[in-house]
């Protein structure tokens, strides 16, 4: 296994692998600070992988009719294609959310205590 690679899925040997900077990438991410925002950059990821898995897919499914294995292909085209509605659908929500989220309050913050400013209005 190539150094750069971690295995996500050891029971199979050369399926599941993530590149280990992906993966890093991945949980830097997911540990930001701010949820809000990383779950944004998440489905933002999720969604541009799932569209380039569709269409490598479809160019495959297209390149092998009429052989064995277009079958498989031509189910990873609709499973894919299900998917980047999906994850179009998880992007647009967590844009919403990141929008609308301020960060949460830091360690010995003054959040909660009265203050002179009213509270920010969610509404547009």
């Amino acid at each position: 296994m190539d150094r750069e690679t971690e295995e996500v899925n050891p029971g199979a040997p050369g399926r599941g692998l993530v590149p280990a900077d992906i993966e890093a990438a991945i949980k830097k991410t997911a540990s930001l600070e701010n949820h809000a925002e990383g779950v944004a950059v998440l489905a933002a990821i999720a969604n541009r992988a799932t569209a380039a898995l569709h269409q490598l897919a479809r160019a495959e499914a297209n390149a092998r009719k009429g052989q064995p294995e277009w079958g498989r292909w031509a189910s990873l085209v609709n499973a894919s294609r299900d998917a980047v509605l999906r994850t179009a659908t998880c992007r647009q929500t967590a844009n919403q959310l990141a929008a609308i989220s301020t960060p949460p309050p830091s360690p010995g913050s003054r959040e909660g205590q009265e203050t002179d400013v009213p509270p920010r209005s969610l509404e547009p």
